[in-house]
């Protein structure tokens, strides 16, 4: 295993940082290194809001279900699809720009992604910690109110960047044959490759919170999966210009 595999499969999320703080040059080379991601088409449809106010910090920690380490992190950045630019270079052009298609949708959200990724591998890199904060979308017409968001642009993602002052175990992975698949889609084996990684993540979860918690990753899809999760997403987008069709 070489040097970047083990960067890669070391990742944890980390949510309690030092007071040490990150300089805006590695700030700065942190994103120069996520807009060197895969981008489709050359779209590069990815925003970066870097959040310094400390009342713009806490109404997000607010809505992401009071994650302190928002307001508490050296650095926290949102990270944004943004269809907003590409059509300003289409008017540009003196071409009006079609918005509310599903396949630009998809290329900005993964774009975003890949960026977001490529970011946290480089602040890891330089031993830095990073904690992905979805729960941006539990109000995302907030957050985007808050950042001055255009139409056309939407919150994926906020990213806390900081010197850990912690040390968590890496979070078990399922089995690679439950993922990795030989030329066509079998989910044949599958549940005896999930029930062992329910084996895996109840020990893991007992041994990271001293026994107080019983879960497994069965037990957590079941809530994530068997539930309405955001269904405010559909109709904020299309207020965004995300139609969708």
């Amino acid at each position: 295993m070489n040097d970047v595999h083990q960067l890669l499969r070391s990742h944890r999320s980390i949510r309690a940082f030092t007071d040490e703080p990150v300089d805006d040059a590695t700030v700065a080379e942190i994103i120069r290194c996520g807009m060197a991601a895969a981008t489709s088409s050359n779209i590069q449809a990815t925003t970066v809001i870097r959040v310094r106010s400390s009342d713009t910090r806490a109404r997000i920690a607010e809505i992401a279900g009071g994650q302190r380490h928002v307001v508490d992190a050296p650095v926290f950045v949102v990270f944004c699809a943004d269809l907003h630019r590409p059509g300003l270079a289409c008017a540009s052009q003196g071409v009006t720009p079609t918005p509310g298609m599903t396949e630009q949708f998809i290329i900005a959200t993964v774009d975003v992604a890949l960026a977001g990724q490529n970011a946290v591998i480089a602040a890891e890199s330089l031993g830095l910690g990073a904690c992905y904060i979805g729960a941006v979308r539990n109000d995302p017409a907030t957050v985007s109110a808050l950042l001055e968001l255009p139409d056309h642009v939407y919150p994926v993602f906020g990213l806390c960047l900081g010197r850990p002052a912690q040390n968590p175990d890496v979070k078990p992975r399922l089995p690679l044959e439950a993922v990795l698949k030989e030329e066509r889609y079998s989910d044949a084996g599958d549940l005896v490759h999930i029930a062992a990684y329910d084996d895996t993540m109840r020990a893991y979860y007992g041994s990271r919170s001293g026994g107080t918690k019983d879960s497994s990753w069965s037990n957590e899809m079941a809530a994530l999966v068997g539930t309405e999760r955001r269904p405010h997403m559909r109709s904020f987008l299309a207020e965004r210009g995300f139609e969708l069709r």
